[in-house]
């Protein structure tokens, strides 16, 4: 079945660029184009993209807040934020308002598609530099694990097993190092992540490490230091 996509963007040529990109391939296809915010919104809901590539500096609307009008709909598409710039504020502002990824425009046309698949199929994607600082953002709050033994009253309906696997996934872990550290097999790890997505009614992973973020909790890997 082919991948539907909305391609936003206030350039003519960056929008035609990343079309060409995206219609070349046999299982995806560009249904429209908007130029700012408020088409992008008009033509999310005539259209019913799958996944919407959203520029963020755009007249009209910008594509933050055309993101959060989109997301708040009900069966939302996916939003995969493009920009060129590279900043923590698009970035932290992007997934609140729901994106399931964020990308810099210069990003390899291989990789461009692989993250349109990647969140069409329900998970997140990051440029290496924003997952960097998501996670050190993350992990510069004090503490670490649930304060004081204590379940934070959102994650009173999660099992203990799964707010393990949420406090790791917080922490920038793949499913295989989670399976790894717990003793437990990936699907296993699937399966919880599954799980507590669901009852968090959470989008995917950079949304669960976002409300653990709000939460307070922190379980990152260490850093490493040199000698």
């Amino acid at each position: 079945m082919s991948l539907n996509v909305l391609v936003v963007d206030d350039q003519g040529i960056v929008r035609a660029g990343f079309a060409a990109v995206i219609d070349a391939e046999e299982d995806m296809t560009v249904v429209g184009e908007a130029a700012d915010g408020i088409e992008a919104v008009r033509l999310a809901a005539e259209l019913a993209p799958d996944v919407i590539l959203m520029d963020v500096r755009m007249p009209e609307l910008d594509g933050i807040a055309a993101t959060r009008i989109i997301s708040g709909s009900p069966d939302a598409p996916r939003i995969l934020v493009l920009t060129t710039f590279d900043l923590d504020s698009y970035v932290f502002d992007a997934l609140r308002a729901g994106a399931s990824g964020f990308l810099l425009k210069d990003v390899h046309p291989d990789e461009l598609l692989q993250g349109i698949r990647v969140v069409a199929a329900r998970e997140s994607v990051l440029a290496p530099s924003a997952t960097r600082r998501l996670i050190n953002h993350y992990a510069s709050v004090p503490g670490s694990g649930l304060p004081g033994g204590s379940t934070p009253r959102e994650l009173s309906h999660l099992t203990a097993r799964e707010i393990d696997v949420f406090t790791l996934i917080a922490a920038g872990l793949t499913n295989t190092e989670i399976g790894e550290q717990l003793g437990i097999t990936v699907g296993t790890v699937k399966s919880h992540v599954n799980a507590l997505l669901r009852k968090l009614e959470l989008r995917d992973r950079v949304q669960a490490t976002i409300l653990a973020y709000d939460l307070g909790l922190a379980h990152p890997n260490p850093p490493h230091t040199s000698a």
